[in-house]
């Protein structure tokens, strides 16, 4: 099934990052990106509890769930019950080096396998309706990044794979740990480059790894389908603002991050009447007026008085006064 056309710049998965609270967050300052979900095991998602796992706004669509694991039986099941929940495609995570994937062999480890990897993109597209993609590195350990990169992403595409994103460096399972594997591994934008250009051009390819602008990402779509932007979209969230306009041509008026705010409020308020905490919607928003007079005092009144237990949306108001919002913005 083809991909949509949100996918020319989608917001990475970030395990302990996306949840449910901070896509609706992003979702407010963009209406067209893709946005992606923290990765998901698939045993959890069979057995587990579906809302608290899966559960997600309707706001946030297009939105994206991502799965890990290595049982193209049980990523099968996973990614039907994703579909049932309504995520508007479903992706398998090839990319990811932590300990807990590494236990589990899958997420980066199953680089190594390709073969395995086309067997479970084939099973979980076979069950369902909505685009399946895969989200990998160009490599791992030892591996050489031409033909590891190759085949993989070959055995992708014989399983009839709607997308590959790849994140452009190395995965070290060995030495590093998951955070340095963030930084450390060199960055090869031209082994992405070449990985899109050797492949049929129906095939989508985005890139991913080290975009913390808009501008590092706009440079990229000559070259590839699509950039997926991690921790600059996480941590600078305001740049968010710039998508519609600048990656889909959009001339919709300028965002209005003050009424962006009070729609957080307002859903912070809801949370907190479910039984929810502030603290759950607040922390993604401490990097929203970065660059502006009055960053550093909204970031620190949503993370020291947000953390409260009593803290109610309120509190969002009260950090919006010490913002500058006619300033010119500083460089982040």
């Amino acid at each position: 099934m083809p991909l949509s056309p949100a996918t020319r710049f989608a917001v990475a998965p970030m395990i302990d990052w996306t949840d449910r609270h901070c896509r609706f967050f992003h979702r407010q300052l963009t209406s067209r990106a893709l946005l992606y979900t923290e990765m998901v095991v698939a045993d959890a998602v069979i057995h587990g509890d579906r809302e608290r796992l899966l559960g997600f706004d309707g706001a946030e669509h297009p939105v994206a769930l991502q799965l890990g694991g290595s049982d193209p039986e049980k990523l099968a099941r996973a990614a039907r019950i994703g579909a049932a929940f309504g995520y508007d495609e479903i992706n398998l995570n090839v990319g990811c080096p932590s300990d807990r994937v590494q236990s589990g062999a899958f997420g980066a480890c199953l680089m190594r396998e390709p073969a395995l990897v086309g067997d479970c993109l084939q099973a979980m597209g076979e069950a369902v309706d909505v685009p399946v993609t895969v989200k990998c590195r160009i490599g791992v350990d030892e591996q050489d990044p031409e033909p590891a990169l190759d085949d993989l992403a070959d055995a992708a595409v014989r399983a009839g794979v709607a997308g590959i994103w790849v994140h452009a460096r190395k995965a070290w399972l060995q030495g590093l740990s998951p955070k340095e594997n963030r930084d450390i591994p060199p960055l090869d934008y031209e082994r992405v480059f070449r990985l899109k250009a050797r492949l049929p051009p129906k095939v989508f390819v985005g890139i991913n790894g080290g975009l913390s602008t808009v501008d590092a990402a706009v440079a990229c779509l000559d070259r590839v389908d699509g950039v997926m932007m991690g921790r600059g979209a996480y941590q600078v969230p305001g740049q968010l603002a710039e998508i519609d306009a600048r990656i889909y041509g959009d001339s919709a008026p300028a965002v209005d991050l003050p009424a962006v705010v009070a729609t957080m409020a307002d859903y912070a308020e809801r949370h907190i009447a479910a039984g929810g905490r502030l603290v759950h919607v607040a922390r993604h928003m401490t990097g929203l007026f970065t660059g502006l007079p009055g960053a550093r005092r909204w970031r620190q009144t949503l993370s020291e008085a947000g953390s409260r237990r009593d803290a109610g949306p309120e509190l969002f108001a009260e950090a919006l006064s010490f913002v500058d919002l006619d300033a010119e913005p500083r460089a982040a």
